[in-house]
């Protein structure tokens, strides 16, 4: 067995590598398995693992991480493979390959390649869903949407923070929701542009000051209002294509992806054109000039 693990989605690259893991302990007992890291050790040392017998079991695990980091050992890649013989399993992990280089390609061919990217909207809600599930909790899809919008899409903050709502409570509760967990300025931000496109300019000037007052400067709020223009200006760009198109070949979340889209629908390309044109004004002169960004920006908010 030879198998690489790659992917944008640590969670789930972390969870495969577990199950990889236990299932040979199972047979082979935790002594046959060897971890190296293959950024720091030389390519020799590599392959003497792989072609060293394995002690006290009849079979050894070795799991290789970020090998591709390595440019000398990444060259003996076909040596490592070949040294194991079947007497060894490989498992190659790599959290960010270059995937145009030749030992990516060459993992491809010569290995069983799994690859687990971010998931899209609906599969990120199913996956809270049953994992409080699995944790002995209960997690509603309202809450579930309600929690990857307040906290955002990041799988491990997640895990993280589903872990801390079912200690506290198993039955996950917007109320638990809001006491225990902490909002993210991108997600405010988004709220804020929401608000703005809807035409509410109360409630947009409203989250703009709520930013302020805990102590989020104007030009963090303007590096934020610029990645989600980035973002509505990719998915109206992207026409018809799914979120998950987009944001696989942009190299983002999809989820994210997915809310800038349905703002985008709303907006004309002339509008969301003026739009950024007027943020980025915005963003130039307060790098060139001694602008009140502050006020620069309730201004903007304003004439969304």
């Amino acid at each position: 067995m030879v198998i690489t693990l790659t992917g944008s989605n640590s969670v789930a690259l972390r969870q495969r590598l577990a199950d990889l893991v236990k299932a040979f302990v199972h047979v082979h007992g935790e002594l046959a398995v060897e971890r190296l890291d293959g950024e720091e050790i030389s390519a020799q040392v590599i392959l003497d693992a792989a072609g060293n017998l394995p002690f006290l079991a009849s079979k050894k695990l070795l799991v290789i991480r970020n090998l591709s980091s390595n440019k000398e050992s990444a060259e003996t890649l076909e040596q490592i493979i070949s040294s194991a013989g079947d007497t060894c399993d490989i498992v190659f992990l790599e959290t960010a390959p270059d995937k145009r280089t030749v030992y990516y390609k060459n993992l491809k061919k010569l290995t069983q390649a799994e690859e687990f990217n971010d998931l899209d909207g609906p599969a990120l809600i199913k996956w809270l869903e049953e994992s409080a599930q699995d944790q002995g909790g209960k997690l509603n899809h309202a809450e579930a949407v309600y929690l990857v919008e307040r906290v955002g899409a990041n799988q491990q903050l997640l895990a993280s923070e589903l872990d801390k709502l079912i200690t506290y409570e198993p039955q996950v509760t917007r109320e638990n929701i809001d006491l225990l967990t902490a909002k993210t300025p991108q997600s405010k931000v988004f709220d804020l542009l929401d608000a703005a496109f809807a035409g509410n300019k109360k409630r947009a000037l409203s989250l703009y000051e709520e930013q302020r007052m805990q102590k989020v400067e104007p030009q963090e709020i303007m590096a934020m209002l610029a990645w989600q223009l980035r973002l509505i200006t990719l998915t109206k760009l992207g026409g018809k294509r799914t979120s998950t198109e987009i944001a696989k070949d942009a190299g983002l979340n999809p989820y994210p992806v997915a809310k800038a889209q349905n703002l985008a629908r709303n907006l004309s390309p002339s509008k969301l054109r003026t739009i950024v044109n007027q943020a980025e004004k915005i963003d130039r002169l307060s790098k060139s000039k001694p602008i009140d960004l502050d006020e620069a920006l309730k201004s903007y908010i304003s004439t969304i």
